[in-house]
């Protein structure tokens, strides 16, 4: 099992070069991943992208990665067409002004740089291989960390999730002794309205038949036994699967419904307090598993 709440740092330089990577995790109901880049690297989002998709299921995933170079090379390109036709509209301006205002003190030379489109710089971009050999080490040494975060998590999470299913398999238990309590019960009740309404002249196997009607609508036998599946399908499910956070939610409904018909058609008070340990614990359950994948 794991979390789907997370956090890993990296951050190292090696020949010149200085990579920082962060990974965050946090709970979301599907899968939302995304991915931050300097613009050199942005050509790796897709792969990325990809790689964090075949470690998550679940939650929202958010990927900085940050490469700098240093003594990074510069090429500088000068436009000559974009240079002559600011000077032929500099010197159409000159010649609608009054003499002495465009000059090199007005209009130094400098002002060309200033110009947009004179002189364009860029970095030597490097390749798409090269970027990847330079961050991904970086990169698959925080996802680990992440990972571990993750898992070390979703252990605790697992632990303490188990300590309610013990609580429940032992209400379970308690509810299963009360069975035949309930059932005499429920026969003490039909022989004394029985008695009530025809004095001490009571037919018997009228009272078996009434007795036999009433178990039918009240007995829990069928929901303790269906509660006792889904606690069983629920241990396989947490100790089989990695990422089964949807499936033992929907185990947890599956138990909430019987815990509540069990509540519900129950005349014992007994059986009405554990059902409230129960309802509480199931409660509990489905929290924790908010947290995980």
């Amino acid at each position: 099992m794991k979390s789907m709440t997370g956090f890993a740092y990296t951050e190292k330089q090696s020949g010149g070069v200085s990579v920082v990577v962060e990974i965050k995790g946090y709970n979301s109901r599907f899968l939302e991943v995304s991915v931050n880049l300097n613009p050199q690297l942005s050509a790796l989002e897709p792969q990325i992208r990809g790689i964090i998709t075949e470690h998550c299921r679940r939650g929202k995933v958010e990927v900085s990665i940050r490469e700098k170079k240093e003594n990074a090379l510069f090429s500088i390109r000068v436009n000559a067409e974009a240079v002559r036709a600011y000077g032929a509209a500099a010197e159409k301006i000159k010649s609608l002004l009054p003499p002495g205002i465009c000059s090199e003190e007005n209009m130094p030379l400098k002002t060309f740089f200033e110009l947009e489109g004179v002189v364009e710089t860029e970095k030597d971009n490097e390749a798409e291989y090269e970027a990847w050999i330079n961050i991904k080490d970086v990169f698959f040494e925080t996802l680990g960390k992440f990972e571990n975060e993750r898992e070390r998590e979703g252990h605790h999470t697992k632990e303490n999730i188990l300590s309610y299913i013990t609580i429940l398999e032992r209400s379970r238990d308690t509810i299963a002794s009360l069975l035949p309590q309930i059932e005499k019960s429920i026969k003490d009740n039909i022989r004394i309205r029985f008695a009530e309404l025809a004095a001490d002249n009571v037919d018997e196997n009228r009272v078996l038949a009434e007795t036999a009607l009433l178990l039918m609508k009240y007995t829990i036998a069928e929901e303790v036994s269906r509660l006792s599946v889904h606690l069983s399908d629920f241990r396989t499910v947490i100790d089989g699967y990695a990422s089964a956070g949807k499936k033992l939610d929907f185990i947890c409904q599956e138990m909430n419904r019987e815990i509540n018909t069990i509540g519900s058609k129950t005349p014992l008070v007994e059986v009405s307090r554990v059902v409230v340990d129960m309802k509480d614990a199931v409660e509990n359950i489905r929290e924790q598993l908010r947290n995980t994948e």
